[in-house]
């Protein structure tokens, strides 16, 4: 029986990308996602709409879809990005911070709380983050709102790998490296499908004894 695996944010960019290639490994693919894209409907994958991963009413509608299956691994991908500084300090970007707060950082909490009946030992769980969520490797300053997002689910990650443990779930905290995407303005040092491939190869190396680590997507292990 072929396992099973879970991508949200698949409509586009990395999340379509890792789609692609986890289903050319032979996995079944679950892709969930706001709103599809023809690039999504065209890989021939399950593919569940209307799935918003910061309303835990959506999320509990989801696990009530797939309730009774299993899923080995599940990819927290879906995530947002503005670009504040010191200068956009203003009413919108705490309205946008909060926003990629809700996003970026409980997404990929709650989804793993209301998909844990899904999970089971040797399952994985893998958050896609950010190396601008280090505080350490911080030496450019700004992006306020997003950085702070991204090192707080990287907490968050962390706190899972300890709490899954128990149950033999591993957790992966993974930074997809600069990626020429939408998100980036197709700016950035790697395409999706390079960024893809080096993130299911630390999903893969991902086990209960190296759980929690934070990688880069080429298997630098990134400082806090």
């Amino acid at each position: 029986m072929s396992q099973i695996a879970l991508v949200t944010g698949s409509n586009r960019g990395i999340g379509l990308e890792l789609c692609t290639q986890l289903q050319h490994r032979g996995m079944d693919v679950i892709a969930t996602c706001r709103h599809s894209s023809t690039a999504l409907n065209a890989l021939g994958v399950e593919v569940i709409e209307n799935v918003e991963v910061s309303d835990p009413k959506s999320l509990a509608a989801l696990a009530n879809k797939l309730a009774g299956r299993r899923i080995d691994w599940l990819i927290n991908n879906a995530g947002i990005a503005d670009g504040i500084s010191m200068d956009d300090l203003d009413e919108r970007a705490i309205t946008s911070s909060k926003r990629m707060f809700e996003v970026n950082s409980l997404g990929p909490l709650l989804t793993t709380q209301a998909l844990l009946g899904n999970l089971g030992e040797g399952s994985k769980v893998g958050i896609i983050t950010s190396r601008m969520g280090s505080i350490a490797d911080n030496d450019s300053g700004g992006s306020y709102g997003y950085r702070m997002s991204k090192a707080a689910v990287n907490a968050a990650g962390k706190s899972l790998s300890i709490d899954l443990k128990p149950l033999g779930i591993a957790v992966a905290i993974l930074h997809p490296g600069w990626v020429r995407t939408d998100m980036t303005g197709h700016g950035g040092l790697i395409d999706t499908d390079e960024s893809a491939s080096g993130l299911l190869m630390r999903m893969e190396e991902l086990n209960l004894e190296n759980t929690g680590s934070f990688w880069h997507t080429n298997g630098d292990l990134l400082p806090w």
